[in-house]
């Protein structure tokens, strides 16, 4: 057990919530639960389990899978009623299509008779979409997902830049400082770090690229359909513009970038390799770490934009205006993307009665303030902020080890995410995994490793979206689709 449980545990389970069991009462109850491989998200949750079995009697057992698999087992898992997993921890747009083949606990009658979890203090974001599927909440979040541009604040000082606010501003300012020696052991480093290996997270990144040219209204517009017939928007000049940009960042980046997962650049990052990089809000709390070679050196801000946004009756770029883009700042329309949404967790209706409420009790427990504002200060854990309690001061993260300014900037970069009115959602319709984690991954890998155009490639895409729109039943789909954007008419 770490210094932390033990530490902690008297002190926790002195204050339990009504919501939870006593020491006794799940006294040989097991919770299965399924999640990606460790030590990110997964460890945490064997931690708090540990510190919940001697709090409650539960076992708390953790599984892991491939990234790539992940959803799959759990879908075909509960789908056949096998019952040999209880939890799912997973991107939270791939819950609604769980809950709609009515796989997932409601979970409405535990938060009633939870005390402890104060929903209230969950962001709005994470609260309303994330959690809930046709006002009912069936997800717990343990993590708050959305991607932002880190920068280097000494690299780009020193070359007398700020930082991008365009995409094409980003590609200057990587073009500018690429092949710098920025952690002073001799070596060229890169303008720009990306994650680019297929079957990974890749499709997340140019997505990311894409939402700014793309959506310009607000959150309800969406990224990827016309809301009343459900046709793709994705083979049009905003997309083709984010397949270029997403391939030409590859010149002020590393050799191997095509090979590299989400791990592989965050490893380039702490060492200091990197002036510019995308990534969830991990890089802020892994900047303190130990062996890190950017503490202090590390500024974020919400993602770039684009002065130019996606006319849906032409398919044509065209420069933002008041019209067309409301929530422009000074001419850039921004549209922070909330890429996978954040880990979430949801439990399995097949499950026993009494393997249900330990899984809930555990979910909460995890979730509450007094657990979650600790873990989201700790980089390796994976998780991010989604508490309003985690955003409003600084004094967790000062006591992590951030200095004030550092902490006020990456809070400040969060929260002008969150906030932003046109913030983009990720897919949260059944078939989300299919739409990207398949179909976008795969052309964009190939669009990438240069087996196919990038015309060829959108094609491609809005083929297989239709496909996939066609399997599930287009009315349906757009039915699901408006629901998941707030559009209740």
């Amino acid at each position: 057990m770490s210094k932390l449980l033990k530490g902690t545990l008297l002190a926790l389970s002195a204050s339990l919530a009504p919501a939870l069991a006593s020491a006794e009462e799940y006294d040989g109850v097991v919770v299965n639960i399924l999640t990606r491989p460790g030590p990110v998200i997964a460890q945490r949750i064997v931690e708090r389990g540990e510190e919940f079995k001697e709090m409650t009697g539960a076992e708390i057992r953790v599984a892991e899978v491939p990234f790539a698999e992940l959803f799959q087992k759990i879908l075909t898992d509960w789908a056949t009623g096998t019952k040999s997993i209880d939890v799912g921890v997973f991107a939270s747009g791939w819950g609604v299509e769980l809950v709609s083949g009515g796989l997932v606990e409601n979970l409405d009658g535990y938060i009633e008779k939870d005390d402890k979890l104060n929903p209230d203090d969950i962001a709005l974001y994470f609260r309303e979409f994330n959690q809930k599927v046709e006002g009912s909440t069936y997800f717990i979040t343990l993590d708050g997902d959305f991607q932002m541009l880190y920068y280097r604040t000494d690299v780009l000082a020193e070359a007398g830049l700020e930082p991008p606010r365009t995409w094409e501003e980003y590609l200057e300012v990587a073009a500018a400082i690429h092949g710098k020696d920025m952690n002073g052991d001799g070596e060229a480093d890169y303008g720009s770090c990306i994650f680019k290996k297929r079957n990974a997270q890749s499709y997340f990144a140019v997505q990311s690229m894409a939402a700014s040219r793309v959506q310009s209204k607000g959150t309800a517009e969406g990224l990827y359909f016309d809301t009343d017939t459900m046709k793709p928007k994705i083979n049009n000049a905003a997309w083709k513009r984010a397949f270029e940009i997403y391939q030409e960042t590859g010149k002020y980046g590393p050799a191997d970038e095509l090979n590299q997962d989400i791990g592989d650049t965050r490893g380039l990052v702490i060492s200091g390799r990197c002036g510019l990089a995308i990534d969830w809000g991990d890089i802020g709390p892994l900047s303190i770490e130990e062996g890190s070679a950017i503490k202090d050196k590390i500024g974020a801000v919400m993602m770039p934009g684009s002065a130019e946004v996606l006319d849906t009756e032409t398919g044509e770029l065209v420069a933002c205006n008041a019209e067309i883009c409301p929530h422009a700042i000074d001419g850039v329309n921004f549209a922070p993307f909330a890429a996978f949404g954040g880990w979430t967790a949801a439990v399995s209706k097949a499950s026993d009665d009494n393997v249900k409420a330990a899984a809930y009790d555990f979910l909460s427990y995890m979730n509450q303030a007094e657990q979650s504002n600790v873990d989201v200060t700790m980089g390796w854990t994976g998780y991010n902020p989604y508490r309003n309690s985690q955003l409003d001061s600084t004094d967790a993260w000062v006591k992590a080890g951030f200095s004030q300014e550092s902490a006020e900037n990456y809070l400040s970069a969060i929260k002008d995410s969150l906030n932003n009115p046109n913030m983009a959602s990720d897919f949260r319709i059944p078939g989300a995994q299919q739409y990207t984690g398949v179909v976008l991954d795969r052309e964009v890998a190939r669009f990438l490793a240069g087996e196919v155009t990038v015309d060829q490639a959108l094609a491609n895409i809005e083929e297989g979206w239709e496909e996939i729109t066609e399997d599930f039943g287009r009315e349906e789909q757009a039915s699901m689709y408006k629901l998941s954007l707030g559009i209740t008419n």
